[in-house]
């Protein structure tokens, strides 16, 4: 019984009550996905999966309406066959879809929705050229979100 109470006492003071898990929709983002649903299922947290579509700079929003609707449209059927995997886990999952930079939009969402945990991919940095990733999504949501983060590699 004092193994239940401990189990119990974890549970109850969980460190993560939500998760946001930004990602791409390609393949790479299999292992971020893969320890997010871990950490959620042992902290018992609500997991948010976010897709950002990368706004086209200097042309109004209003000429790309039709090109910004079949993105969201293709977008939102592969968050849904992701959010699956978390529902079949028993953990709550919802998904959200933006349109602008991903970096500010990871970060607006994280502080929106009240994260206590952003979990997203990274690439390797090669370690004769660190400066290469300075400019990169995951380096720009560690330095402003204000949650921690969890990079995976």
């Amino acid at each position: 019984t004092s193994r239940r109470a401990t189990q119990r006492a974890r549970a109850g003071s969980a460190m993560f009550k939500h998760i946001l898990v930004p990602i791409d929709l390609s393949g790479r983002h299999a292992r971020a996905l893969t320890a997010a649903l871990a950490l959620a299922r042992q902290s018992r947290a609500r997991v948010t999966l976010l897709h950002v579509i990368q706004s086209v700079q200097n042309i109004p929003p209003g000429e790309l309406g039709d090109f910004y609707r079949e993105l969201a449209r293709a977008s939102l059927r592969k968050l849904e066959r992701v959010a699956k995997r978390f529902q079949a886990k028993r953990v709550g999952v919802r998904t959200e879809l933006t349109i602008g930079e991903p970096a500010r939009e990871i970060v607006r969402l994280a502080a929106k929705r009240r994260a206590d945990l952003v979990v997203m991919g990274s690439h390797e940095v090669r370690p004769g050229r660190p400066s290469t990733g300075w400019g990169t999504t995951s380096y720009k949501v560690g330095i402003f979100c204000r949650c921690p983060i969890l990079l995976v590699k």
